[in-house]
């Protein structure tokens, strides 16, 4: 059992009395979406097929030598767009990539990471084996699966407790690093600040310490506790957000604070929703600072009043 499981589960213990023989399970439960609207004229068993495998890739595959439970399985979805298909096997599209993350004696669950590659291109044939060794990275599709999924599991571990997804996401750098000589684009250094080098290099910076330490002191001092004490939990929240501010100025070009804002929008307006107007006031000034293209909506947590 991962040291900071109890967290994720009041059932935990239950299960493991109800269902011992069930073992220890992958770390992802994963939906998988392949999206073939945009083509026309083709068999479209490909695509199911690559539906399936990537189902497969995905959610039977150990990424981590920690014990998951069946019921502590990360929540996380993968949709596929394509937009273009060639009979050769060629694909190209985007992908959007979302986890959750469920908040402590609720029933609510939080998003963690939402992201939109809009650079995604790989071959794949129908029957095709999906095989990953981190060792040897030369196959662009199970890269950025891997990727991605070493990616939502790490964000998830820091969570949990600070830093807690280092390793992790260290075998996503590796990822990055084998990736630079690949001829598909979204790995370059440099190329954006939000294509998957770009997003996981800043993530791992030593000046962006503040924002990992945000990632757990928002969703387990904060979110976690607000059951318990929701004038508490709020408070730890408002201290995140000020952890936030200062990784936006310790590197102003990084694209995480305005990622993190996107997914946490709704969220944060229902946090505050209940709030004194001074605390308002403050988190409305640090939102805009940090993300100035949702203004529309961060006026929303000084009029709304709906409950968390």
């Amino acid at each position: 059992m991962r040291p900071f499981s109890l967290f994720r589960s009041l059932s935990v213990g239950i299960a493991a009395l109800l269902f011992p023989l069930c073992g220890a399970a992958q770390e992802l439960n994963c939906k998988v979406t392949v999206d073939y609207q945009q083509i026309q004229g083709t068999n479209t068993s490909i695509f199911s097929d690559l539906e399936e495998a990537v189902t497969s890739f995905m959610n039977e595959r150990r990424w981590t030598n920690d014990q998951y439970a069946v019921n502590e399985r990360i929540t996380c979805s993968l949709l596929f767009t394509v937009k273009e298909y060639s009979d050769d096997g060629t694909f190209s599209g985007e992908f959007t990539v979302q986890s959750n993350r469920p908040v402590y004696a609720s029933n609510y669950t939080t998003p963690v990471l939402n992201l939109r590659d809009r650079e995604i291109s790989f071959t794949y044939h129908e029957f095709d084996q999906l095989e990953f060794r981190l060792e040897q990275i030369d196959n662009n599709l199970t890269a950025l699966l891997a990727y991605y999924a070493y990616l939502i599991i790490g964000f998830d571990m820091d969570t949990m407790a600070p830093m807690g997804g280092t390793s992790v996401l260290q075998n996503a750098e590796a990822i990055v690093n084998a990736a630079q000589s690949f001829t598909e684009s979204g790995w370059k250094a440099y190329d954006d600040n939000r294509n998957r080098h770009g997003i996981l290099t800043d993530y791992m910076d030593e000046s962006m310490k503040p924002f990992r330490q945000m990632m757990y002191d928002y969703h387990r001092l904060g979110l976690d506790d607000m059951a318990g004490n929701v004038g508490r939990g709020r408070a730890q929240v408002t201290t995140a957000l000020e952890e936030l501010d200062a990784a936006a100025q310790a590197k102003s070009m990084s694209a995480l604070p305005q990622i993190f804002t996107e997914a946490k929008r709704d969220e944060l307006i229902n946090v505050y929703s209940e709030a004194p107007s001074s605390e308002k006031e403050k988190v409305y000034e640090l939102l805009s600072d940090l993300n100035p293209s949702l203004k529309s909506d961060w006026d929303k947590i000084k009029s709304t009043s709906t409950t968390f």
